[in-house]
């Protein structure tokens, strides 16, 4: 598995690997670490908060929704009881669009009881700041489920627990079972976990994690293929104020 030590709180978890966000769909496919994108971020353990160089453990990145304080991440990078910050556009770090508390966590069923690869989705809302909510700040991609998988590229983007800037690859993901899909980006080791995969038209299609809660390569990652079950907990975690 694409694990490392997590230095959570009590987060003392094995966490996974790899990232996305948005680009062309019918881009050139290869990788960049010179990826920009405020809505992608990384989560740091509450202790952590004003220090994430060297903290972070895991990607999240912002989601479209009506209350706007919505990200998503694998549903592996939020276990435990500790508190957690997320830093969106994080880079050599710097927090350029503020640190966000997160509030309450939504998981499966499935994952919770029984830590179902295929429920390997989370959603969390995060406090507002200022008097303004996260999407205010940084925008929000559309949360869609029920698309084909491979049906066009997407960007993939997130933070390796050692880099202190993202990295970024544009490729098709393939079908692995009818459940998870995987996608061929060298460079997504640990931390890169909950990472987005948003396809041209903007919508994140999957979330790194799932089978083998992500991969056991670096240039090899995995996601749940996004349907009915991540549909409801998607509109659970949407409707919290």
């Amino acid at each position: 598995m694409k694990r490392v030590l997590s230095i959570a709180v009590v987060l003392v978890a094995l966490i996974t690997a790899s990232a996305a966000t948005a680009d062309d769909g019918a881009g050139p496919l290869g990788v960049t670490f010179t990826a920009r994108d405020a809505r992608v971020g990384v989560l740091v353990p509450a202790a952590r908060a004003g220090r994430p160089a060297g903290g972070h453990f895991c990607t999240a990145s912002v989601v479209d929704a009506p209350h706007r304080n919505l990200i998503v991440t694998a549903a592996h990078c939020l276990g435990g009881d500790g508190g957690l910050v997320f830093v969106p556009g994080y880079r050599d770090g710097r927090a350029p669009y503020g640190e966000w508390t997160v509030r309450r966590r939504f998981l499966a069923r499935a994952w919770v009881e029984g830590r179902d690869e295929d429920s390997d989705v989370g959603f969390a809302t995060v406090a507002p700041r200022g008097g303004g909510n996260v999407q205010d700040v940084v925008g929000g991609n559309r949360f869609v489920t029920g698309t084909a998988t491979g049906a066009t590229a997407v960007t993939v983007t997130g933070y390796p627990n050692a880099r202190e800037t993202p990295v970024s690859c544009t490729a098709k993901p393939a079908a692995y079972s009818r459940t998870q899909q995987r996608i061929a980006c060298p460079g997504f080791s640990g931390g890169t976990s909950g990472s987005p995969w948003v396809n041209g038209d903007g919508q994140v299609v999957g979330v790194l994690g799932g089978h083998d809660q992500g991969g056991t390569s670096p240039g090899v990652s995995y996601s749940v293929v996004l349907g009915a079950r991540a549909e409801r907990l998607y509109r659970e975690a949407a409707g919290d104020p």
